[in-house]
């Protein structure tokens, strides 16, 4: 029962990043979102039987069945990604953790969904466009006002006292180095993600997710480098590496910060 659960949740987490690749695709280019998916190349209307997340991509072989150019891996990756992490999100313990009863189960797994979903196309975009969409963003940040509100009572003073100092505090960093380096290092949508972080995930837990974005940003940089695959002056997107900082403490969040106080006996 449990794997036939898992199973119907993949399918719906994979049918949303179907869309989400629509998002992805079409919001950098100032494209509507409404109407059917067409080619990328001939501008032609897709089927509805070469839609179905992940499958459509290999009984297709990978190409257009209009006029069989090759499709970007980036549709069944982000469909596979995001299936796997709705049903993370359905099987995962931080609902017991956050004393989250059954009867608000569905409502945390939607908001859950919802900020995974938001951060993925952010991934994406900032990593294939160098943009995050203002859109996203204020989704993200409507998700996480409701992420609070199942979690918190007195709303509205924790709003005023932690949430959102914590959102100017993080942001404050990423600020700094936008404008010292002249929007040269980081973006002003960095900034504005990396606000949204703070009032998320609070100042100790936002300044970890950064910690975490600067040692994989730099770390893949390396590699790069080493590769010969960029220059040092070569600009890489900060996003994608604040958005994997964002899940890893939005999941081991409470653990991490737990482990950290331990070791250093605060």
């Amino acid at each position: 029962m449990q794997q036939f659960i898992s199973l119907t949740i993949f399918i719906f987490g994979a049918s949303i990043g179907s869309f989400l690749n629509v998002l992805i695709d079409r919001l950098p280019k100032d494209e509507s979102i409404n109407g059917r998916s067409h080619c990328d190349y001939c501008k032609k209307k897709i089927a509805w039987f070469d839609m179905f997340p992940v499958l459509s991509f290999f009984i297709l072989g990978g190409r257009t069945r209009c006029c069989h150019k090759k499709l970007s891996w980036q549709y069944p990756i982000v469909e596979i990604i995001t299936g796997l992490l709705f049903v993370l999100i359905s099987n995962f313990e931080f609902l017991i953790s956050k004393q989250i009863s059954i009867f608000q189960q569905p409502i945390a797994n939607f908001i859950y969904f919802g900020l995974i979903s938001c951060l993925i196309v952010i991934f994406v975009t900032d990593f294939k466009y160098h943009l995050i969409s203002d859109y996203v963003l204020l989704a993200l940040f409507i998700f996480s006002v409701f992420y609070h509100l199942t979690t918190i009572y007195n709303h509205l003073q924790l709003f005023l006292t932690v949430f959102i100092p914590s959102g100017l505090i993080v942001a404050f960093l990423i600020w700094l180095i936008y404008f010292i380096s002249k929007e040269k290092a980081m973006g002003l949508g960095d900034v504005y993600l990396s606000a949204i972080i703070g009032f998320l995930l609070g100042w100790q837990a936002g300044f970890l997710a950064l910690y975490i974005g600067f040692v994989t940003g730099a770390t893949f940089g390396l590699l790069l480098i080493i590769l010969k695959n960029k220059k040092l002056k070569s600009k890489i997107a900060f996003g994608p590496f604040l958005v994997i900082g964002t899940i890893v403490m939005l999941f081991w969040g409470e653990k991490i910060v737990e482990m950290i106080k331990k070791i250093y006996g605060f």
